[in-house]
């Protein structure tokens, strides 16, 4: 699967998670089809915004809340360079098992996008040890669960079974981590699978076909412009050698992540750890992972796609903003709290200006993308009432902002989005899997379980001239992409402002 763009962030520091409407389509992590038995899967939106609240329930709770006391969560590194996270969850004999890899679809070489996601699909093709499809239907013998998914800053392979079976998925794992065996047989017939995923969840959906065009306008350099699953006419043209290469530069202890989650000790998963995922080279050559970065943005930009499919016309507006890693101190938590406020729930500013107070919407949205290694985004989306222009509610937004901007927040409504994003937090902890992912997300994309642990402390921080300076300062529409999507092409709009 691919992480995608119209979903929430998984952010280093924690990973809120506010849901975009339903009918917007997750496109920043592109998952694969092979899941045996996870119904509701983690979407790039969900996950996120499910992983961030747990990142403060488990410091929240550190921190003394009067709830269960947090999990010791245990950090270490392997001779060979793999990093690896034990959060230890004693509620049900199971495990969460999860390996990241430190590369995704921001680190593919020119004129190969898609490989990161097309070897993920290739990773389950098998190895000398374990022919395809023998690792697949020993979990699924023994009642597990698993997958893999793709973003553009990692690439995540996890499965979810009883203690007993942890080290059986450790020699599974660490097989594939370094002895992948390819034939033009496997990879073929695969590469017309990947180009059906696409068919499916971008060719035939407008909303992702939107959301592919936003993002190629809002990066005018970075390599986030290009969608997690690739351009279609660079997929076609992907072959063995294409992924045998990546896979040899990339794929390796001293560059993968694993955390493990649930009824187990730090003990014992350094013991399997060290016999299996031990037992392999480094990489010598991965190096940093340096991208092209954007210039200043000087004009904002406007798309629209029209389809007869369209039923529901939107708006969406993604801004570029720092990220997590790129920011200042406290400036990410700033955003935070800022989309927060803008855009989650009945409360927020959006629904309440376009909804109940204007009704010029249906339905409206915001979150903040804050887990990247490079600047990333928040997001503004709105739906129409029946009759309202698009251009209409374009303008509405922009006087939102510019209220915003000018007069400022309320204390009130900082404390009570603070409050809602620890509250969010404590609830999310009961699921294993969103531990894991919390953790891998986090260091996989340049972060620590430090800071993971310490962005509740850094939330509680934020003071409403924080956020109206946030506001001041990345809520410019020369940041800016906006997109229309409307029903043919004989309805396009006038978008000029």
């Amino acid at each position: 699967m691919s992480e995608t763009s119209g979903a929430r962030p998984l952010r280093p520091g924690v990973f809120r998670f506010v849901a975009a409407p339903e009918t917007w389509p997750q496109t920043t992590e592109t998952q694969s089809r092979r899941e045996t038995s996870l119904p509701n899967r983690p979407t790039s939106a969900v996950a996120a915004r499910t992983i961030a609240a747990f990142a403060v329930a488990a410091t929240v709770l550190a921190g003394g809340a009067k709830a269960s006391p947090a999990p010791t969560v245990a950090h270490f590194t392997l001779a060979n360079g793999l990093e690896v996270v034990v959060v230890p969850d004693r509620r049900a004999p199971v495990v969460t098992h999860m390996i990241w890899y430190k590369v995704g679809a921001a680190d593919e070489p020119p004129g190969k996008s898609g490989i990161a996601h097309f070897l993920e699909h290739l990773m389950f093709k098998g190895t000398a040890k374990n022919p395809a499809g023998r690792f697949t239907q020993v979990v699924a013998r023994i009642g597990g669960r698993e997958n893999a998914f793709t973003g553009q800053d990692y690439t995540s392979y996890y499965q979810r079974v009883s203690r007993e079976h942890l080290n059986t998925l450790m020699e599974f794992e660490s097989d594939r981590m370094t002895g992948l065996a390819l034939t033009d047989a496997a990879v073929v017939p695969e590469l017309k699978v990947v180009l059906e995923e696409y068919n499916q969840r971008v060719a035939n959906n407008p909303r992702a076909r939107l959301v592919e065009q936003i993002d190629a306008a809002l990066y005018l350099n970075h390599p986030y412009g290009k969608p997690v699953i690739g351009w279609r006419h660079e997929i076609e043209k992907l072959t063995r050698e294409d992924a045998l290469a990546f896979y040899r530069r990339f794929y390796a202890p001293n560059n993968a992540v694993l955390v493990v989650a649930g009824d187990v000790g730090a003990d014992e998963v350094k013991a399997m750890a060290e016999v299996t995922y031990g037992k392999l080279a480094p990489v010598a050559d991965i190096g940093p992972r340096h991208r092209p970065q954007e210039p200043p943005q000087v004009a904002d930009r406007h798309v629209t796609f029209a389809d007869p499919r369209v039923e529901q016309p939107s708006l969406q507006r993604s801004y570029l903003v720092p990220s997590a890693m790129t920011a200042k101190p406290g400036e990410s938590e700033a955003l935070d709290v800022l989309a927060f406020i803008l855009g989650h729930g009945g409360t927020s500013r959006l629904h309440q200006t376009l909804v109940v107070d204007r009704k010029l919407a249906v339905a409206t949205s915001g979150w903040y993308n804050s887990a990247a290694l490079d600047a990333t985004r928040l997001i503004l989306y709105a739906s129409p009432k029946p009759g309202v222009t698009l251009h209409r509610l374009e303008r509405a937004i922009d006087a939102l902002i510019h209220d915003i901007v000018a007069n400022g927040i309320t204390a009130q409504e900082v404390e009570r989005a603070k409050n809602r994003l620890i509250a969010d937090a404590i609830y999310a902890q009961d699921n294993q899997a969103t531990m894991a992912r919390w953790y891998g997300a986090a260091l996989a994309t340049g972060s620590t379980v430090e800071a993971v642990l310490g962005w509740p402390d850094r939330i509680r921080a934020v003071t409403t001239d924080a956020v109206q300076a946030a506001a001041k300062t990345w809520l410019d529409k020369r940041r800016s992409a906006t997109g229309y999507l409307i029903r043919g092409p004989s309805q396009r709009e006038d978008k000029r402002s």
